[in-house]
């Protein structure tokens, strides 16, 4: 576990108080039965906003708190506990690709917009239903950008787009003219949108050097990850209080050795999820063997999850099939975050090509 300073701690604390006072998993559902276009509730994020959670990698020069990655990434595990439909990891992944690779000009005009909520922000990579980021065909003719982005992260509403492009990454005003989108419905209840860019003003992001995308894809990595590890100590707690009232052929059902093996193992497994994930959000703060650390946390956090989410479907029983639990909301978001972003076979390839393998 990372050792924290006072302010990330008081951060966490203060995140994990709002997530469980403002957002439990009854308002998750609440918003899956409302259904809004924007995927979240318009509402709670604006209360993030104001609390500064919006603004937390962004430099204090554009209105942000420049707290760092870990610290982000203290926020979205309390939001991954109760499931929290929030576009601060994807407005968080679009603001750091202009602070990597922005001029001043483009970090004046956006970072600002990102670091107060005016303005919600995502990535537009894939163009198919795999991962796969060195398959791009969008493409600039004519100074204009054209090509069609895949279940896009809350491109329903995202007033800006960082789009990647067979020559690097372009930032595209939602409002232009031709972004047309198209909503995706997926079993997480989150938005996901087709996104179609026909002959739209583009800038492209100069600065980061060669490997920018990547940069980018990491942080979009190591965010998805601290999600995952918000989700995962949850429905290992939901399902560990369960297990301790539920009673069955008289006993409690955690005093059967084999289930409290079971919970052990997941236990051991989250610990090393958590060392990995915020590994990986301490070598983004650090600047060093980030591309490693971050594909060794989302495979770690791909495996771990999917454990997690299946034991606590089959430890519940009967009743963790149902609706009216909360289990199935954990196991349909981990399936879509398993994925996002890439899933554990694409991240052990690629640490083993990064190692030299």
């Amino acid at each position: 576990m990372a050792a924290l300073n006072e302010e990330q701690t008081m951060l966490r604390d203060m995140a994990r108080d709002w997530s469980n006072e403002k957002s439990p998993v009854s308002a998750f559902r609440k918003m899956r039965n409302d259904a809004p276009a924007e995927g979240y509730d318009v509402t709670a994020w604006g209360e993030q906003a104001e609390m500064g959670w919006a603004g937390i990698i962004i430099p204090e020069a554009y209105g942000g708190s420049d707290f760092g990655w870990l610290s982000l990434g203290l926020v979205l595990e309390e939001l991954g506990r109760n499931l929290n439909a929030s576009p601060l990891g994807a407005s968080a992944a679009a603001a750091s690709a202009i602070i990597l690779g922005g001029s001043d000009a483009q970090k004046e005009a956006w970072l600002p917009k990102l670091a107060s909520g005016e303005v919600v922000g995502t990535l537009a990579i894939d163009e198919g239903p795999h991962h796969r980021p060195d398959k791009i065909e969008t493409s600039l003719s004519g100074g204009k950008l054209s090509g069609t982005k895949e279940f896009v992260p809350e491109g329903d509403s995202a007033g800006l787009f960082v789009v990647a492009a067979t020559d690097g990454l372009y930032l595209v005003d939602g409002s232009d003219g031709g972004v047309s989108r198209a909503s995706r419905t997926m079993t997480d209840h989150r938005s996901h949108a087709q996104v179609t860019f026909e002959g739209v003003a583009a800038e492209k992001l100069e600065g980061g050097g060669d490997d920018l995308t990547d940069q980018v894809l990491d942080r979009a990595r190591a965010i998805a990850c601290a999600e995952m590890l918000g989700m995962a100590v949850q429905a290992f707690e939901t399902t560990l209080d369960y297990l301790k009232q539920r009673v069955q052929f008289g006993q409690v059902l955690a005093s059967f050795q084999a289930l409290q093996h079971r919970m052990a193992n997941m236990f051991a497994e989250i610990e090393l999820m958590r060392s990995s994930v915020e590994g990986a959000l301490q070598a983004i703060d650090s600047g060093m063997g980030v591309a490693q650390a971050v594909s060794t946390a989302k495979a770690t956090a791909n495996d771990t999850l999917n454990l997690v989410s299946r034991e606590m479907i089959q430890l519940h029983g009967g009743i963790g099939m149902t609706d009216e639990h909360d289990a199935g909301f954990y196991i349909k978001r981990a399936r879509i975050l398993e994925n996002q972003w890439g899933n554990a076979s694409f991240h052990r390839e690629r640490f083993a090509q990064l190692s030299g393998y």
